[in-house]
């Protein structure tokens, strides 16, 4: 059973956080705890994006941005997986240098220091020397960076479908067991 730290940062890109979260309710026998931070400006472009938020619809934990009594602000609390998704390139430039100034780059901070998995979704583009720079820093660190890059060889017809070509990978590399189209089946 999985204890998942997710981050949602404040890039715009808040329907991959919205289905990668609606997917792990669907998974939640694979799951013990998920703990949610939220970023005030993942809050204001999710509002902007999708509509309100709706906390309530979701069985995780959330934490206030600047909670460092969450478990997960520990490694003690033994989180196995982080996801940062969508993440700017400001939060992964922070993570890739040290700062911890909030719960998300504490946590992030501790994932790595654990030599657990910390997968972070990029949502900008294009990619600056710095940006390409951090990110080598965090792969170099342990981290894995999957950008939001939809497939297409699924024929996706929605928004939400788009969104599930990155979702379902991010799942992949989670280690949950999902169902989805493949490459060739």
């Amino acid at each position: 059973m999985k204890k998942i730290v997710l981050a949602i940062g404040g890039s715009s890109g808040s329907i991959y956080a919205k289905v990668l979260m609606d997917k792990l309710v669907l998974l939640q026998n694979q799951w013990e705890a998920i703990g949610v931070v939220m970023s005030d400006n993942a809050r204001y472009n999710w509002k902007l994006e999708i509509g309100d938020f709706e906390e309530k619809k979701y069985p995780f934990n959330f934490f206030a941005k600047n909670d460092f009594n969450a478990p997960f602000a520990s490694g003690s609390a033994k989180y196995d997986t982080m996801i940062i998704c969508p993440s700017s390139m400001g939060l992964v430039g922070r993570i890739a240098n040290g700062i911890s100034d909030d719960l998300t780059t504490r946590a992030a901070d501790v994932i790595l220091k654990e030599r657990r998995k910390l997968i972070v979704v990029p949502r900008e583009t294009p990619f600056n020397l710095i940006h390409l720079r951090n990110m080598t820093t965090l792969t170099e660190a342990g981290a894995i960076i999957c950008p939001a890059c939809p497939s297409f060889y699924t024929q996706p017809n929605t928004l939400e479908e788009i969104a599930s070509t990155v979702v379902d990978r991010i799942l992949d590399l989670a280690g949950f067991d999902i169902k989805t189209k493949r490459w060739n089946d």
